[in-house]
């Protein structure tokens, strides 16, 4: 399991905490005490470590790979999910899960990035950056979503569109310009979670819907702290002042008026506890679609496209 340089001493914590438990077992020795106290003093690490996070350290936990994907959102959240693959017209792309099933006794569709939690998983699902065929396989749930009007959820987290010659070769702008189009013509709720890092148009493609919720340790941009300190300063040793500058945070977006909320996780970061983590977005989820299902269509769609040009003129 991955650490960051700043969790070590909670790591470490629970370490001992786990050793004074398998002593206890063992020799049958009452360190109830002991562990107590060390669960408080990791607890008040944690909570002095995450209250004020730089936005270096706030990125690394947006990547951290130990961090929950999409099916395992799925696995906490949705009953009776049943993947759709493939585009029909050329594969099946792994960077992208879709399919539908229940989140209590409302059907909904489910779009989200999927990374892997180790370099063969990550490999197999591209790391989480999708080709055009993904965005097609989107457009075809989402269309499928709509002529049965069940709401449609999805799941951000990306560094972008994957940028291979196949990619390109095979329509990558034109599957994202799609996607954008057939999102503001689905006449279905649609409810938007950055779970990691919304990374570029690979990102957007997904995430124009009628209310976007974003995890407190997430980020989202235009592209990447990296990508643009690259074109920006010819290398990537400014990713940290470009991320600043493009206000990738939730705490920023939800000042700005991109995202409507900001999703509360977990003590240490959504990777310490996936139940709960899970718990948040469900509450989040079921929240905006009761809002959101009394609406007409004619009035669900003015909505949506009065967001978004509201949005788009803060910033002319």
């Amino acid at each position: 399991m991955l650490v960051l340089d700043f969790e070590k001493p909670i790591y470490d914590i629970e370490e001992k905490i786990n050793n004074l438990r398998e002593m206890a077992n063992e020799k049958g020795i009452d360190v109830l005490e002991e562990i107590e106290t060390l669960e408080q003093k990791k607890n008040e690490i944690i909570k002095k470590e995450f209250e004020n996070l730089s936005i270096d350290k706030i990125i690394k936990i947006a990547r951290h790979p130990n961090r929950p994907y999409t099916l395992d959102y799925i696995k906490y959240i949705v009953d009776d999910f049943t993947e759709i693959h493939g585009d029909r017209l050329f594969r099946d792309d792994k960077a992208i899960v879709t399919g539908f099933g229940y989140i209590d006794e409302q059907k909904i569709a489910v779009i989200g990035h999927q990374k892997g939690k180790n370099t063969k998983d990550n490999l197999y699902r591209n790391f989480g950056m999708s080709n055009p065929e993904g965005y097609r396989k989107t457009q075809r749930v989402m269309k499928l979503a709509e002529k049965f009007n069940i709401p449609i959820v999805t799941f951000v987290d990306t560094p972008g569109a994957y940028p291979g010659i196949g990619a390109e070769e095979r329509g990558q702008s034109e599957a994202i310009a799609r996607n954008l189009y057939t999102m503001f013509e689905i006449s279905v709720p649609i409810i938007v979670v950055v779970t990691g890092e919304g990374g570029s148009g690979g990102a957007l493609a997904i995430s124009s819907g009628d209310k976007i919720g974003m995890l407190e340790f997430s980020i989202y941009g235009v592209i990447s702290p990296e990508g643009c300190s690259s074109i920006l300063w010819r290398d990537t040793e400014h990713s940290i002042d470009a991320a600043k500058s493009m206000r990738v945070t939730a705490k920023d977006l939800l000042e700005l008026g991109i995202i409507d909320e900001i999703i509360k996780e977990p003590l240490g970061g959504a990777h310490r506890n996936y139940a709960e983590m899970a718990d948040n977005i469900k509450n989040f989820i079921v929240k905006n679609l009761h809002e959101l299902k009394d609406l007409n269509k004619k009035r669900l769609l003015e909505k949506r496209w009065r967001k978004w040009r509201e949005m788009t003129a803060r910033f002319l």
